[in-house]
């Protein structure tokens, strides 16, 4: 399999932005990153791109089909607005990992600052650590699991994503509860883990999910908006 290196001492991230876009390899090396700015940004197409290095804002943003590695951290907005493919961090990533992401998969090995998964449409994402605080606010559709502890407001404003959480949750967001694991629940866990490369009894976590109390408005529920 042809492989390409890309050293970013030496070129610009528009230049690799462009190769990756029009692709004439099919797998990429990226070299010394210098913590840089949309990395690996607007990939279409099924290539593998393997960043040795940390990583700035919104890397592997857009990313629609490819696969897309970061062997080191990520600044804010990793996988943002994905659409297909899988996009792994093996260190940390800052706040708003996987924002609004449609589809595909984000895993990352270690743990994510707050708002992860905020807004998101489709994406399944998996953290290896923990997450802050407001993780998976207004999160839409999707499966987003923590294999650590969460922070204040989980599944704040929540609408029909799914959350496993294997360690402790310091608070729920508006309308976000504690739902039934059930065998369903843990077979599609089990292959989410599976699919992250990350070995955990299913039966350690914890499912939350949507009350549905603000679909509609209810002046009963007034406190709740």
């Amino acid at each position: 399999m042809e492989t390409m290196t890309v050293d970013l001492a030496t070129s610009t991230v528009r230049e690799l932005n462009a190769e990756l876009h029009d692709p004439s390899a099919k797998v990429y090396e990226v070299l010394e990153p210098g913590g840089a700015h949309a990395v690996a940004a607007g990939v279409d197409t099924g290539i593998t791109v393997d960043v040795r290095g940390h990583v700035g804002y919104y890397a592997a943003g857009m990313n629609d089909g490819g696969v897309v590695t970061i062997h080191g951290n990520a600044g804010t907005g990793v996988a943002e607005n994905m659409m297909s493919g899988t996009v792994r961090v093996t260190g940390d990533a800052s706040q708003s990992a996987g924002a609004t992401a449609h589809g595909g998969l984000l895993v990352i090995g270690g743990s994510a600052s707050m708002r992860c998964g905020i807004s998101m449409k489709g994406v399944d994402i998996v953290v290896g650590g923990s997450v802050g605080p407001m993780s998976a606010f207004m999160a839409q559709a999707g499966r987003m699991v923590v294999c650590g502890d969460a922070g204040d407001g989980l599944g704040d404003s929540i609408y029909e994503a799914r959350l496993y959480v294997r360690g402790t949750v310091a608070g729920l967001g508006a309308d976000c509860v504690e739902k039934e694991m059930r065998e369903e629940h843990r077979a599609e866990l089990a292959e989410l883990l599976a699919a992250a490369g990350l070995e955990h009894d299913v039966a350690e976590f914890r499912r939350y999910g949507s009350a549905r109390l603000l679909y509609h408005f209810h002046s009963e529920h007034a406190g709740s908006y």
